[in-house]
C-alpha cells in the first residue's frame, strides 16, 4: 500500500490514548468525588438538585445526589457505581466510598507523573486493600443481636447529619424495632418494612405500625369502618362473574330470558360472598375488581372489602397476618385466613387508608414518617433507609467499628507499616493508599470548620498511643473515644467501601485508550440543557483528542 494511511475508524470516531486518556478518566472520577465531598459527616452540607422540569431534591445522601445528577461520562459512572453498590450492599457510607475512590485516583495521578506504571499501582492498591480488610477484622467490636442500646446507637449514627437528625433518638428506636420485627429464618429483608410518608406534623411524631397500611378505601359506603379480632381473606383474583375465554353471543328473544340471565349472574355472585362468609372472613382484600352486586352482598354481611390491592400489599398482608393468598374464592378455606386485632379505615394526612394492625409477631410492618414539608419527609425517608440498612448488616454480621474517622486513621498507620514489607514500586502505591484513606477524617474536619491538619495530627498521635477508638467529634473539635460515646457503624460499611473504591480506581487506572464513536468535540454541556446541573471545570488536565473539558464521551458537563 506504500505510504497510504490505513483508515480503521470512521471519520466521526475519536480516540484518546496513553497519558491523555488516563488523565481524562482520573479527572472525571475526581470531579464526581468533589461533587459530594462537602456532604460528608454530621456537619456536611446539603445539595439542591433541580431538573429541567423544575423538580427539586434537597439532600446530602451521596447516592441520591449522583443519581439526580444524571452522569453520563463512562469513567465517572464507574465512581457512581461505587455509591450504588455501597447502597445496595450496606445502605450507608455511600459518600465515604465515593470520596475514597476519588482520593485514590488523585494519589495515583501523582505517582503516574513520577513514571510509576498503572499496573504497578493497581497491584499495590489491591495488596493494600486486602491488608486493610484484615486490619478491620482485627479491630472490629463484636455486638450481640439482643443489644438494643448498641443497635440504636448504630441507627442513630447513620442519621447524623441528615434531615432526620433532630428526631434521631425516636426514629432510631423505631428502626431497630422495625428491622427486628421482619427478621425470620430466611434472614432480614427490609423490603418488608413499608414506609408511608405523611406531610404534616413533626418528625418526632413518626410511628411504627405493627401491621400494614393499604393505600385503599373500603369499596362500599355501607360496609363497616372497623373490624375487631378480624379474620382476613386474601384473593389475587376478582370477585366477578368470569367471562368466557372465547367470544360468545347470547340471543335473547324475550324479557324473561334476560331476567333469568341476570338472576343467574346475581346468584353466582351471592354464592361467592356466602363462601367468603362461611369460612369466617371479616375482611377481604382482592387483587382485581369486585362486581357492584358483590359489593352489595358483602356490605349486607358486614364484611369489609378492598379491591385492586397491589401484589406487594397482598404479600405484606400475608406475612403480617399469617394468611395465604389464594387465586379464587373456590380455593379459600379457614386455614388460608390471616388474623389482625384491628382492621379499620382511618384518615392519615388527609387520605383515607386501611390499617391492618395489632398483629402478633407481624413479619411485615409499616413506618409512618411525618414532616413539615414534602422535601423534609423525603429526606427523612432516605435517612431511615440508610439506618435500616446498617441495623440489618449489624444483625447479620455482629461486628461494628468506631466512627468519627477512627478506622481510617488506624488503617493508615497499619498500611504505612505494611508498606515497609512490600517490595518494589508497589510500596509507593501502598503508602498512597494509606494517604488516601485519611481523606475521610480530613474531610470531616474541613466540613465542621476545623483545622484539618491539627485534627489529623491529634488523631495520629492518639492512635500511635494505642487508642484504636479515637475519632473526631465534629461538634467540639476534640478527639474522643467513639466507642464510649456510642458513635459506631457496621464493619461491612468500611470493608465494602474499601473494596468498591479500590476496584473502581484500579479499573479506571488500567484504561489507556478511549475509543468513541461519533463526534464528541465540545466542552461543557448541561445534561438536560436546563442550565441547572453542575458544569465541569474547563481544561481537565490536557484531555486531548476533542475530549477537552471532560466534554468527551458525553462530557462530564454533559454528564452531570
Amino acid at each position: 500500500m506504500g505510504n497510504q494511511p490505513l483508515i480503521v475508524m470512521s471519520d466521526d470516531s475519536q480516540r484518546t490514548s496513553g497519558r491523555d486518556a488516563q488523565s481524562m478518566n482520573i479527572s472525571a472520577g475526581k470531579a464526581v468525588a468533589e461533587a459530594v465531598r462537602t456532604t460528608l459527616g454530621p456537619k456536611g452540607m446539603d445539595k439542591m438538585l433541580v431538573d429541567s422540569s423544575g423538580g427539586v431534591v434537597v439532600t446530602n445522601d451521596g447516592v441520591t445526589i449522583l443519581k439526580e445528577m444524571d452522569i453520563e461520562h463512562p469513567a465517572a459512572n464507574m465512581i457512581v457505581e461505587v455509591a450504588q453498590t455501597q447502597e445496595d450492599e450496606v445502605g450507608d457510607g455511600t459518600t465515604s466510598a465515593v470520596v475514597v475512590a476519588g482520593e485514590l485516583l488523585k494519589q495515583a495521578e501523582e505517582l503516574l507523573d513520577q513514571d510509576i506504571h498503572a499496573t504497578t499501582l493497581a497491584q499495590g492498591y489491591r495488596q493494600a486493600a486486602e491488608r486493610a480488610k484484615e486490619v478491620l477484622d482485627d479491630i472490629a467490636i463484636e455486638v450481640d443481636a439482643d443489644d438494643t442500646e448498641v443497635l440504636t446507637q448504630i441507627a442513630s449514627t447513620a442519621m447524623t447529619g441528615k434531615g432526620a437528625e433532630n428526631a434521631r433518638d425516636v426514629l432510631a428506636e423505631l428502626v431497630v424495632d422495625a428491622v427486628r420485627a421482619v427478621a425470620d429464618e430466611d434472614g432480614i429483608d427490609t423490603e418488608n418494612v413499608k414506609v408511608e410518608k405523611v406531610v404534616g406534623g413533626a418528625t418526632s411524631e413518626s410511628e411504627l405500625i405493627e401491621g400494614v397500611i393499604v393505600d385503599k378505601e373500603r369499596v362500599h359506603d355501607n360496609m363497616p369502618y372497623f373490624a375487631e379480632d378480624a379474620n382476613v381473606a386474601l384473593l389475587d383474583g376478582a370477585l366477578e362473574v368470569k367471562e368466557t375465554e372465547i367470544d360468545a353471543e347470547v340471543n335473547v328473544t324475550d324479557p324473561d330470558q334476560l331476567q333469568q340471565f341476570l338472576d343467574q349472574e346475581e346468584q353466582q355472585l351471592e354464592e361467592m360472598v356466602q363462601q367468603i362468609k362461611s369460612v369466617g372472613a371479616d375482611v377481604v382484600f382482592v387483587g382485581s375488581g369486585i362486581d357492584d352486586m358483590a359489593q352489595h352482598f358483602l356490605a349486607q354481611e358486614g364484611i369489609i372489602a378492598v379491591r385492586r390491592a397491589k401484589d406487594s400489599d397482598l404479600s405484606r398482608l400475608a406475612r403480617s397476618t399469617g394468611g395465604s393468598v389464594v387465586s379464587s374464592v373456590d380455593d379459600l378455606d379457614e386455614d388460608d385466613l390471616g388474623y389482625a386485632g384491628s382492621v379499620a379505615q382511618k384518615d392519615i394526612g388527609g387520605d383515607q387508608r386501611i390499617f391492618v394492625e395489632d398483629v402478633e409477631d407481624a413479619k411485615s410492618v409499616t413506618l409512618v414518617l411525618r414532616g413539615g414539608t414534602e422535601h423534609v419527609v423525603d429526606e427523612v425517608e432516605r435517612a431511615i433507609e440508610d439506618s435500616m440498612g446498617v441495623v440489618r448488616v449489624t444483625l447479620e454480621d455482629g461486628e461494628v467499628l468506631p466512627g468519627g474517622g477512627a478506622p481510617e486513621i488506624e488503617l493508615a498507620l497499619a498500611l504505612r507499616d505494611f508498606a515497609d514489607s512490600v517490595g518494589g514500586r508497589e510500596q509507593l502505591a501502598v503508602e498512597a493508599f494509606a494517604d488516601a484513606l485519611e481523606v475521610n477524617p480530613r474531610t470531616l474536619a474541613e466540613n465542621a470548620g476545623l483545622d484539618s491538619i491539627d485534627s489529623l495530627v491529634e488523631l495520629r498521635s492518639q492512635h500511635d498511643g494505642g487508642a484504636q477508638g479515637a475519632g473526631l467529634d465534629a461538634y467540639t473539635g476534640d478527639v474522643i473515644d467513639m466507642e464510649e460515646e456510642g458513635v459506631v457503624e457496621p464493619r461491612r460499611v468500611k470493608t465494602q467501601a474499601i473494596e468498591s473504591a479500590t476496584e473502581a480506581a484500579v479499573m479506571i487506572l488500567r484504561i489507556d485508550d478511549v475509543i468513541a464513536a461519533g463526534d464528541l468535540s465540545g466542552g461543557q454541556v448541561d445534561a438536560d440543557d436546563g442550565g441547572d446541573d453542575m458544569d465541569m471545570p474547563p481544561g481537565g488536565g490536557g484531555m486531548g483528542g476533542g475530549m477537552g473539558g471532560m466534554g468527551g464521551m458525553g462530557g462530564m458537563g454533559g454528564a452531570m
